[in-house]
């Protein structure tokens, strides 16, 4: 059993080895939570769930039913079930989907993910792009990495914008949707007849 505190909120969490991080907290995740903000009635995504950590810490704070938490491994999915139960939250909706394809909810006002950044970017940007168009306007992408210029630029180009903080060894992002269209993707001007 894992014992967690963040921001005076105690959490208990099975693990096992076949999950990331099962020891303690990864160290990435608890940096990008010591800067997310939450508000009241936000509607949050935690993408890439693994044993729980973000998405019942989020529910801790803005209510269970305002959480949507989503793994490939159904590993993981299970025991974030199990977790859930264990902290008291009941009402978090789980699913066990590859990135988006097994979720049809959308109007997130934040997507909080930790996405594996030892292999090739393709993850990552369809967390970015696809996340990206769940978000509303308003909606807040929080992003934690060991590398950063990849991810710096990616978010740019899609978000417009992004602000960073170096904590830890890690990068934490948290980019901005400011309008329906991606930022290097201009609708076009219809033409006066």
């Amino acid at each position: 059993m894992l014992n967690v505190n963040i921001r005076d909120i105690n959490m208990k969490f099975k693990t096992s080895n076949e999950v990331f991080s099962p020891l303690n907290a990864d160290r990435g995740t608890l940096a990008m939570l010591s800067v997310v903000e939450f508000n009241d009635n936000d509607k949050i995504l935690d993408l890439g769930c693994g044993y729980g950590i973000v998405g019942i810490f989020s529910a801790k704070i803005v209510g269970p039913t305002n959480v949507v938490m989503t793994d490939i491994d159904s590993k993981a999915v299970d025991i974030a079930r199990k977790n859930i139960i264990l902290n008291d939250v009941k009402g978090i909706r789980i699913y066990q989907s590859d990135g988006f394809s097994n979720i049809n909810e959308k109007n997130f006002s934040s997507i909080l993910t930790n996405p594996p950044y030892h292999t090739d970017f393709s993850v990552a940007k369809e967390f970015i792009e696809k996340g990206f168009n769940r978000l509303v306007i308003g909606g807040k992408m929080y992003m934690v990495t060991k590398r950063k210029d990849w991810y710096k630029n990616k978010l740019i180009s899609i978000f417009g914008g992004v602000k960073i903080w170096e904590l830890d060894g890690y990068n934490v992002f948290m980019a901005i949707k400011k309008d329906s269209f991606y930022a290097n993707v201009k609708p076009m001007k219809q033409k006066k007849k």
